[in-house]
């Protein structure tokens, strides 16, 4: 049977991978989950994950196999939490320190795997997680020379810190952001990039970051989606007053809860606002703080985090997502609560911008602090002044979401990635960002 009369066989490689999970590994669970169902598809992960993925009823040695890298991976995760505890370092301290242990990782898949690849039980290797683009992959040379084609993505990450935020840089720890080209000096960056048939990017932040010589190659894809099945709900019934707004997210400087709250601090005193902040983190003294300073008690609801399971259960009960995220990758949260039909308000820079169309949410244009809070007032201003144009913008977005941002939509869009690598059909387009529907 030829490769054109045949499902393609694709050894995916998702280090992070676990349906247990939020961020990272659900992604790559939620990735590697939807794959399966347009290709044959192998699933490599490390062996933290094994019971999770068990417990969803995947096979082992069949549907996927583990990799036990705890001897380099446990003591590097001490370390690094021994380190940020110490220091006050940031997620970028987290990223750099994981390659080391992922140079490891990959080192006994290939022993396992290296053999198989190379007498061609695989038509593609590719490679879902780590998503940051800063671990470079020593799989894509060894690939290379067994002529099996890598693909590498989605990638994204990396992008600027917005300027007139360097309070926030220094409070997230975020030290190592001052040099963070310094990673492209890691062992197998380059290799990686220039041995990968197609590198996927999650955002144009992270195409800019490539060198053009492989742009002939990067095929933007954003990596977050939403699982239907979870997503059944909708907010209904006309907007009320007062105008319900959620917040979702961990809640650190750069998150932007606090701008939230000094951007309606007018609106909830005159009652004309409820807020929700679904989230915890180091800023929930601040938050706590402020809503006692301003006399927001019974206008706030600041009770912490909330399961993801039972997140969408809690925002159907909101109106407005409005998300002050001055630099965020993905913006997941973002395609969650669009699902459900939440008009999505979010800063105009980076991921969730690449998310929300004029047609489906709003889009604040980055500034500084004081910008920010007052560009969020106005929109939050119209909104509670115009409530009929809500559940228009919330079923557009729905729309959208559920046409271009499932699992089953990424996966489809993989497989033409795939096709292409494979010499079946031309490189894919989806543009960047995704079109809106007026614009098909």
């Amino acid at each position: 049977m030829t490769l054109s009369e045949r499902r393609k066989r694709i050894l995916v490689v998702a280090e992070a991978a676990n349906p247990e999970w939020a961020s990272v590994p659900l992604v790559g669970w939620s990735l590697c989950q939807a794959l399966r169902e347009v290709v044959d598809a192998h699933v490599v992960t490390q062996a933290r994950n094994r019971d999770a993925i068990l417990r969803a009823g995947w096979r082992e040695g069949i549907d996927f196999t583990t990799i036990d890298s705890e001897t380099v991976a446990k003591p590097m995760w001490r370390f690094d939490s021994w380190l940020r505890k110490l220091t006050g370092l940031g997620w970028t301290t987290t990223s750099a320190l994981a390659a080391l242990p992922y140079y490891y990782f990959e080192h006994l898949l290939w022993k396992k795997f290296g053999p198989r690849v190379r007498a061609g039980d695989f038509d593609i290797v590719h490679r879902v997680t780590p998503l940051s683009p800063t671990t470079p992959s020593l799989l894509a040379n060894r690939c290379k020379k067994a002529k099996v084609p890598f693909v590498l993505g989605p990638l994204n990450g990396g992008v600027p810190w917005p300027p007139g935020y360097d309070n926030v840089r220094r409070r997230e720890g975020e030290w190592l952001s001052y040099v963070r080209d310094a990673y492209k000096l890691l062992p197998g960056y380059k290799s990686t990039r220039s041995a990968a048939s197609a590198i996927i990017v999650g955002s144009r932040a992270t195409r800019e970051q490539l060198s053009a010589t492989v742009h002939d190659r990067a095929i933007y894809v954003p990596e977050n989606a939403i699982d239907p099945e979870r997503f059944k709900s909708s907010v209904q019934g006309p907007v009320g007053a007062p105008l319900r707004v959620a917040f979702v997210g961990r809640l650190v400087p750069y998150k932007g809860a606090d701008i939230l709250i000094d951007a309606s601090r007018d609106l909830l005193q005159n009652g004309r606002l409820i807020l929700d902040i679904i989230g915890d983190g180091p800023e929930m003294p601040l938050l706590r703080r402020k809503v006692e300073e301003f006399g927001l008690g019974e206008q706030v609801r600041l009770d912490g985090w909330v399961d993801h399971t039972q997140l969408e259960r809690r925002l159907v009960d909101s109106d407005v997502l409005a998300f002050p995220s001055i630099r965020e990758f993905g913006g997941g949260v973002v395609l969650e609560a669009m699902a459900l039909g939440l008009v999505p308000i979010v800063v105009d820079y980076a991921g969730p911008a690449e998310l929300v169309t004029e047609s489906t949410g709003h889009r604040i244009p980055i500034g500084n602090r004081v910008e920010l809070v007052e560009r969020f007032r106005q929109t939050l201003t119209q909104l509670v002044d115009n409530p009929h144009t809500i559940r228009p913008l919330g079923e557009r977005a729905r729309r959208r979401v559920f046409d271009k941002f499932t699992w089953q939509a990424k996966a489809s869009q993989m497989n033409e990635v795939y096709s292409w690598v494979l010499g079946q059909a031309p490189m894919p387009d989806f543009g960047m960002p995704f079109p809106d529907e007026s614009e098909d």
